[in-house]
């Protein structure tokens, strides 16, 4: 590397935010970018170790020493061609991924990790400021064509790579515009849509067509797509969300979270949300059913809207404040994480069940919890109990659940095709070839690996590719 002392000499520095009481007042990002100068400094701190267990530690393979070094030495065109080299849009991972890069670096097992994830950021954002980030159109034609059903990370690797592989590839999308999760279930305060749009024109030119409002197994037959292409990507994502199953459930007022965040995307964007579909935290006393990033996103979305009070419930119990890291290095450690989103002012509390909730002429005002015990078993396994006289209620006018995905949803397209499923629901494929059971049916991304994060959406969109083009062609040059 370019400076071998770099991580004694320098200090971890990360990039700065506006103030909570500032940034809850408006939806877009608020990260304040470290300087270009600090930027090199941070890129030196990538020690030589010898083995970049970063890389391992990626999912899309980053070849993240080589861009670290590249930056330091202020090369950022060719930091952001070995990035671009491994990973479709560095611009949504920079952005939304939890780095479990860092995790892995070596410097993490007695120091603080080198920033990654913010050199990462920096490049992607640097190559479209200088123009760099240019359409990749094949040079030529196979004459194949392929549908691509999704138009999420998964789905949109997966076109990209094929369209530069020479194939003509149709996305297909149920909603209004392109993007999926990236689109409709994360906030613009973590990703603004302007960075969907450009690299959207990106892929036009690349010849990729898009059709929005084409719900395959729905408004368009399933088998219709299949017999017009020559290979088909079910890229959908896990959508079918985890209930709670408890009495009032079917009170007014209780919402998975992906009925409430797709409305202040649509509303950011200019759309109009009809009266009696809208729902909004204005005012209300908002539970938040769920600990992980979508909990979040409903805690942070639902302050922006003017909530009363924000609590967020976790099943689990407290996670220790640091990782044990001799033991969990260079695997992604269970330790207490902070949101941004949390940051801004609400209550959490974990080991919580919530038992029944309770209203008013048919709207939910009370939360009724208790809390939860957590033992192993005789075989290791974690059990929980109830602790009693631990019960308590709470005040609600809006409960959102966000509690995880437990697979695609199986109504429409995949009853349709009649691909086979896993014993988790779903869709079965291996990360060898990703075809399913019906011939020229591949499968990538959350509805093959059941719910995940949009790097590994990127990867397997990548791979899947690489499947389809040696399906198509009897072999490929596309990297997996």
């Amino acid at each position: 590397m370019g400076k071998p002392t770099g991580f004694i000499d320098i200090k971890r520095r990360e990039p700065g935010a506006q103030p909570p009481a500032e940034r809850i007042r408006f939806y877009r990002e608020f990260e304040i970018p470290l300087a270009e100068t600090e930027l090199s400094r941070q890129g030196a701190r990538c020690m030589d170790c010898g083995i970049p267990f970063c890389q391992s530690g990626c999912p899309v393979n980053n070849i993240i020493p080589d861009w670290n070094d590249l930056v330091y030495r202020h090369r950022w065109r060719e930091a952001s061609e070995v990035l671009h080299s491994t990973n479709n849009f560095p611009e949504f991972t920079g952005r939304i991924c939890p780095a479990p890069c860092e995790a892995a670096c070596t410097l993490n097992i007695n120091n603080d990790p080198v920033t990654i994830k913010v050199i990462e950021h920096a490049i992607i954002d640097h190559a479209w400021e200088q123009g760099w980030v240019q359409p990749l159109p094949a040079a030529r034609k196979t004459g194949k064509q392929v549908a691509v059903v999704g138009s999420g990370p998964a789905g949109l690797a997966a076109a990209q790579q094929l369209a530069r592989a020479g194939h003509s590839v149709t996305v297909f999308e149920k909603n209004d515009r392109i993007g999926g999760l990236l689109r409709y279930g994360i906030p613009d305060f973590k990703l603004e849509k302007r960075h969907i749009d450009r690299r959207l024109e990106q892929l036009k030119a690349e010849g990729i067509e898009f059709r929005v409002n084409q719900h395959v197994g729905g408004n368009l037959p399933a088998k219709t797509v299949h017999a017009e292409f020559d290979a088909v990507v079910l890229a959908g994502g896990s959508e079918h969300p985890r209930d709670l199953t408890v009495p009032g459930r079917e009170l007014q007022g209780v919402h998975f979270a992906m009925e409430f965040l797709p409305q202040q995307n649509q509303r950011n964007a200019g759309d109009t949300i009809p009266g009696s579909v809208a729902l909004t935290a204005q005012g209300k006393h908002v539970v938040v059913i769920g600990g992980g990033d979508t909990g979040s996103d409903c805690v942070g979305t639902s302050i922006r809207q003017g909530a009363a009070s924000v609590t967020q419930f976790e099943l689990l119990p407290k996670p220790p404040e640091k990782e044990d890291k001799p033991l969990t290095w260079p695997n992604w450690p269970n330790k207490l994480r902070t949101s941004s989103s949390q940051e801004e002012g609400c209550v959490r509390d974990w080991a919580v069940a919530t038992r029944s909730l309770a209203g008013k002429d048919g709207k939910v005002t009370t939360l009724h919890a208790v809390r939860l015990d957590w033992k192993q078993d005789e075989k290791g396994q974690w059990k929980m109990s109830e602790i009693a006289g631990s019960e308590f209620s709470l005040k609600a006018d809006l409960v959102l659940l966000a509690m995880g995905y437990v697979h695609p949803v199986h109504e429409g397209m995949l009853k349709e095709l009649g691909v086979t499923l896993d014993p988790r629901g779903n869709v079965q494929a291996t990360e060898t070839n990703y075809q399913t059971s019906m011939t020229k049916v591949f499968a990538a991304g959350d509805m093959r690996r059941g719910q995940s994060l949009v790097v590994w959406a990127i990867r397997e969109g990548r791979q899947c590719a690489c499947a389809v083009d040696e399906f198509l062609m009897g072999r490929s040059d596309l990297p997996r």
